[in-house]
């Protein structure tokens, strides 16, 4: 047995310092039900609470008729709120001003601080952490999905670990703080990506012009701008010897995920699998255009690949069009391919009509001042997001070692 270093215990729920408690939830918290008489006539906005720790939402109004015999109770301010059937997936908020007169069904407890031991703020953190959720999930019998729900015995009867209210306040300022941090650099992000999408919408139409450049464009077929055009093909699932080859092979998950560049896949196949079926070697810097599922999603191969028939490749002629012009060309389409869509199963777009796209070319020195414009933004966009992992993955190691305290904080 491992000795517990000084100034701190063992519990029954792990190694807490010596002035933290085990305390039952019920002995911290009390229910909050005040139950709405619906009025027919009247307006109500309920709440609803998002998965993994995303919070509170509001739903649009509705009336009391709507609602019929649905038992349904007044919000409370500055109450910890859990939605039991997605408790184990960390459906959690803590109610503020802003949900005033707003109303939620029984699926959504609410409680209320107990003798001012519990700081509301302290305890949604805790239940946001690693071992809140494992206790969700504990006091959450059943099967997976909406079978697993929250009990409200077990939930009475789960035990926290509660430092001295002092220092659950403090805790939780510090991990807010980190939040606000958080929040600002996401809307940085949004502002920056709104600001790019009409800099690319006006560079790509034309409506603005770099000064240097004022010669005519032209308006062309997809196809007469480009080497070769031709949709890829999927080798037997059954047939083993065709996969875990050292060919990368694109599947449409593989384009949504990786983004501009496409620089890895999940799945692999063999030679024999790429000369059994219309399966081909992409050459790097093509396009991989996605005609079924996410249509219209385009990104830049980084490495000699094949594909599904889900996609179409799209090798440039670059002696007429700039690769990273051609890109943005046609993420920006991605908007306007709804009305090409043939329905069906899923919808799809038929390798045809992405030849026959209308592409607007400038002459090609315009082309790659513009992709440089829009590259130069991306790369700051993506800088920005790179800061905002950091921020996340530090705020995880704070929560970690502030709700367990193997850190401690001065009060």
């Amino acid at each position: 047995m491992s000795q517990v270093k000084l100034g701190y215990k063992q519990t029954k729920i792990g190694v807490i310092p010596e002035d933290w408690e085990v305390v039952r939830s019920d002995k911290v918290l009390q229910r909050i039900r005040k139950k709405v008489n619906v009025q027919k006539d009247e307006k109500y906005q309920q709440i609803g609470i998002r998965s993994h720790a995303k919070g509170l939402f509001h739903k649009e109004l509705v009336t009391g008729e709507t609602l019929g015999n649905k038992s349904v109770f007044w919000i409370e301010e500055d109450c910890f709120i859990v939605n039991i059937v997605f408790a184990w997936e960390q459906a959690v908020a803590k109610t503020t001003h802003k949900e005033r007169g707003m109303i939620a069904s029984h699926r959504f407890p609410m409680y209320q601080a107990k003798d001012n031991r519990v700081d509301i703020d302290y305890l949604l953190y805790f239940f946001k952490s690693k071992r809140g959720k494992h206790l969700l999930g504990l006091a959450s019998p059943g099967g997976a999905g909406r079978n697993k729900t929250l009990g409200q015995g077990e939930f009475n009867e789960l035990k926290l670990p509660l430092p001295p209210l002092k220092e659950q306040q403090k805790i939780a300022k510090i991990l807010t703080t980190w939040d606000n941090a958080i929040e600002k650099q996401e809307q940085l992000i949004d502002q920056k990506e709104f600001l790019k999408k009409g800099l690319m919408q006006r560079l790509l139409s034309g409506k603005i012009r770099l000064n240097e450049f004022d010669s005519e464009w032209k308006e062309v077929r997809l196809e007469s701008i480009t080497i070769k055009m031709q949709s890829g093909g999927t080798p037997k699932a059954t047939n083993k010897n065709y996969y875990s080859g050292n060919i990368p092979f694109v599947k449409v998950k593989d384009i949504t995920k990786n983004g501009k560049y496409l620089i890895s896949t999940k799945v692999s196949i063999t030679k024999e699998a790429l000369n059994s079926s219309s399966a081909w070697l992409v050459p790097f810097n093509s396009l991989i255009y996605s005609m079924y599922a996410s249509i219209g999603f385009v990104s830049i191969n980084k490495i000699e690949l094949a594909t599904s028939q889900a996609m179409i490749n799209i090798i440039p002629n670059t002696k007429i069009v700039d690769l990273e012009y051609l890109y943005y060309y046609l993420f920006d389409l991605k908007k306007y391919i709804n009305k090409y869509i043939e329905t069906g199963t899923q919808g799809n777009l038929n390798a045809q009509i992405v030849k026959s796209l209308k592409i607007k070319l400038p002459p090609l020195q315009e082309q790659q001042k513009i992709a440089n414009i829009l590259t130069l933004a991306d790369k700051e966009i993506d800088l920005l997001k790179d800061e905002l992992s950091q921020l996340k993955k530090q705020k995880k190691a704070l929560m970690q070692k502030l709700l367990t305290g193997e850190v401690r904080v001065a009060v």
